[in-house]
């Protein structure tokens, strides 16, 4: 029993009155009966219309009533004949019609419900799959792909494209397309004005154009006829971010794209957004990535290029340390060993730090090894030097302090060349220490050769002291300088240690003072006793 069926039945059973809803088939146009208390008891020979109010109809049991029931829907409701002469047909008309119509209206939108529920049953699935693709899916090209397989069967277009915007060249480039053929699908810039994709790419709204509007050439392999554009978006907290776009034409029915097709093409956008961000965001982290693991090869790479102390071995005992700003740096140190125990010793900076500075760094390390073999007066040495590296420092404008100091324990003399390097020092036995001042600007800065300085040396007792600014500039949590009489004190205090154990004690100074702080520059240091 319906609950129709249910109602009339509570009427009959309290007034005694035979009832009936008749309606119209939708499918036929025949009159059946929705529901009655009784079989039908009348013939009709014209079923009245809500205007006509309320009217008598022959009942071989009695008097009856019928009248339309208000609503969407063809319908009336039948009272009587009843079976008591005390009811009132045309109050218990008045009272029921609303009922009814209440009922039938009900009816019909659950049945509407029903109906656009199992309509969009494909496209909500859709939705779902396309959620599962892209949660299993890290390809940008193979989710577009999939996803525009899935909506060309929902929705019934025979060709589609997804297009993503390409910030570098600001084109709309396919990454994924249906129904095209072997030829490749030109990019098209933002600014085209006869393409539906950049127009909605602009506009950021979706846009149905009929098969002779806005004709594009570069739209046509993917186009036949009218085309549904769909923008692609990524919410951010300043709003939309437009990142592409999807088309879909050709449609095997034959009909034209619908308001609904074009809300579940925005829904299917805005997952395709996502996925965007995600393929751009896994691309960028791996990126970053091997970026670091360049910088590391990079890092370990310029480290090989530095001496070891024992090089020198055992004309001098050397400790030295370069401790880049950034993975790679410009400080570079290097030990020469040019016989009748003689040794030399160098140091550089190259202005400003990273690959740039590196690169410097790594091509005067190569040429001062090959012009400290040529000549034994350092300026000599330097001025060679400046010539190798003359046209790469033009053209990075970039310039090099340096100093080179041979020490020849023979003859007890320490000969010398400084190109701007202000941290270079002899400390003596007794706790004495002499700035090895610079006599000509920094390579790179002038043409002229340097000039060489001699002065004594005292063999074992001696201490050749060389940094570059980076540890006198080294900064602490509140942005307070170290300064290098702080360096000077403690060499002077262990000059009697091994080179190795001083080099020790500056690194843990210089610690002790940044902290946690970032290095602002490269740190070098280089002790020589010989």
């Amino acid at each position: 029993m319906t609950d129709l069926t249910a109602v009339l039945s509570a009427f009959h059973a309290a007034t005694q009155c035979e009832a009936a809803v008749l309606t119209q088939s939708a499918a036929d146009g025949r009159i059946i009966a929705e529901a009655s208390t009784g079989t039908a008891r009348s013939s009709i020979e014209q079923l009245p219309t809500v205007s006509d109010g309320i009217r008598p109809i022959d009942s071989a049991g009695g008097p009856s009533l019928i009248a339309a029931v208000p609503g969407p829907r063809p319908a009336w409701l039948i009272l009587g004949p009843c079976t008591t002469a005390s009811g009132d047909l045309a109050s218990y008309m008045r009272f029921m019609l609303p009922v009814v119509a209440q009922y039938l209206q009900s009816a019909l939108e659950v049945e509407h419900a029903a109906n656009e529920l199992a309509e969009r049953y494909e496209e909500i699935n859709l939705l779902y799959t396309i959620s599962e693709i892209l949660g299993r899916t890290v390809s940008l090209e193979e989710a577009a792909r999939t996803i525009l397989t899935e909506i060309s069967e929902t929705v019934g277009a025979r060709r589609a494209s997804i297009l993503v915007h390409d910030p570098a060249t600001d084109s709309l480039g396919v990454v994924a397309a249906l129904g095209v053929g072997p030829s490749p699908t030109p990019s098209i810039g933002v600014q085209d004005q006869c393409s539906v994709s950049a127009r909605v790419f602009r506009t950021q709204h979706p846009l149905l154009v009929e098969g002779d509007q806005m004709q594009c050439e570069a739209e046509r392999s993917y186009r036949r006829g009218a085309m549904l554009s769909v923008p692609i978006m990524w919410t951010t907290p300043r709003g939309g971010e437009p990142l592409g776009v999807v088309n879909l034409s050709d449609r095997r029915s034959g009909q034209p794209f619908t308001a609904g097709d074009q809300k579940l093409i925005a829904a299917i956008a805005t997952q395709i957004g996502t996925a965007i961000q995600n393929a751009r965001l896994v691309r960028a982290s791996l990126m970053q990535e091997r970026l670091l693991h360049e910088m590391e090869l990079a890092h370990d790479l310029q480290m090989k290029l530095l001496p070891a102390g024992s090089i020198v071995a055992p004309d001098a005992v050397v400790a030295a340390r370069v401790m880049p700003a950034e993975s790679v740096g410009g400080d570079f140190y290097n030990l020469f060993r040019l016989g009748d125990r003689r040794v030399g010793a160098m140091i550089g900076d190259v202005s400003g730090h990273g690959y740039q500075a590196a690169l410097i760094m790594a091509l005067t390390m190569s040429a001062s090894a090959i012009h400290a073999q040529t000549t034994a007066d350092p300026g000599e040495t330097l001025h060679a030097l400046f010539s190798t590296v003359r046209d790469e420092l033009a053209t990075t404008e970039m310039f090099i302090s340096a100093f080179y100091g041979v020490v020849d324990r023979v003859r007890g003399e320490l000969l010398y060349a400084n190109t701007g390097h202000p941290h270079a020092f002899v400390v003596g036995p007794d706790g004495s220490c002499e700035r090895l001042t610079a006599k000509d600007p920094p390579l790179g800065m002038a043409s002229s050769q340097p000039k060489t300085t001699r002065r004594s040396w005292s063999p074992q007792q001696d201490l050749l002291v060389l940094f570059t600014d980076g540890l006198s500039d080294a900064r602490s949590s509140g942005g307070q300088r170290l300064g290098e009489e702080a360096l000077l004190e403690i060499i002077r205090k262990y000059r009697r240690e091994s080179p190795a154990e001083i080099l020790t004690r500056l690194i843990d100074l210089v610690e002790a003072h940044s902290g946690n702080t970032p290095r602002r520059d490269d740190q070098t240091i280089v002790l020589l006793h010989s």
